[in-house]
């Protein structure tokens, strides 16, 4: 069974990388990877738990929108992605191979829909991974170095965050990420993720609304400013940058 986590290594951090899973999926394929889920078999992808209690980011979070989050519609993706593969090529493949194999096909329906709900189990995964109690604050020295070598400082990094999840025109993503050597920002609309550019993803805020329309309806700014103030963790930035 593949946890739809993020299987404890990095995911892939370059187009190499991205390639490189693409043609795995191909050979796994073509070497006749199992068509069909033995009957009572366990799901191919399972909900990861949280890593942190339900109410553990509270007051910026609630712990009414990590119910509703977490176990409504992170859960959702997960069951929908489990529906759509069974059965398929796809079945026994993990999530980042699932999502190499059908990024880019938007105009084939039945693989659009595969990539949409994987994308989106693995951009939650990542999402919650990107948070913690306690949070935001200073970066660790060596984060902060990289920071300041491609914003000129935190300061302008996090305001480039914010604008980026604030002007992101319905629902979507916005990213820190390392481009090589370089730290940038970038956003993706709907489940699209900075994998299939062959960027490394260190840190990720949901725009959609439902991460955050419980707690501050309409104002998402603020949403934004709050989680980059307390809590954002930098520490898992430094850990996926490597």
């Amino acid at each position: 069974m593949h946890t739809a986590t993020l299987h404890g290594a990095a995911p892939a951090h370059n187009r190499r990388d991205f390639l490189r899973a693409t043609a795995a999926t191909a050979t796994l394929v073509a070497l006749g990877a199992p068509a069909r889920v033995a009957l009572g078999a366990a799901p191919e992808h399972s909900l990861p738990a949280l890593p942190y209690a339900m109410d553990a980011l509270d007051p910026v979070l609630s712990a009414n929108t990590l119910g509703y989050h977490h176990g409504k519609h992170h859960k959702a993706y997960v069951d929908n992605l489990n529906r759509l593969v069974t059965g398929t090529e796809l079945t026994g493949l993990s999530l980042e191979q699932v999502i190499a194999a059908t990024a880019g096909k938007a105009a084939q329906a039945a693989q659009a829909a595969v990539f949409n709900n994987a994308a989106q189990v693995w951009n939650h995964t990542f999402y919650w991974q990107s948070l913690r109690p306690q949070g935001g604050g200073e970066p660790p020295a060596e984060l902060r170095r990289r920071i300041e070598a491609s914003f000129g400082s935190l300061a302008a990094c996090k305001k480039e965050l914010s604008a980026a999840a604030v002007s992101q025109f319905g629902s979507g993503w916005a990213w820190l990420v390392a481009d090589g050597d370089r730290l940038k920002v970038v956003k993706t609309g709907n489940a699209e993720l900075p994998l299939t550019q062959g960027l490394k993803p260190l840190l990720a805020i949901d725009v959609w609304e439902h991460a955050y329309y419980l707690d501050y309806q309409n104002r998402r700014a603020d949403y934004v400013n709050a989680v980059l103030d307390k809590l954002v963790n930098w520490e898992f930035a430094l850990q996926k940058l490597g």
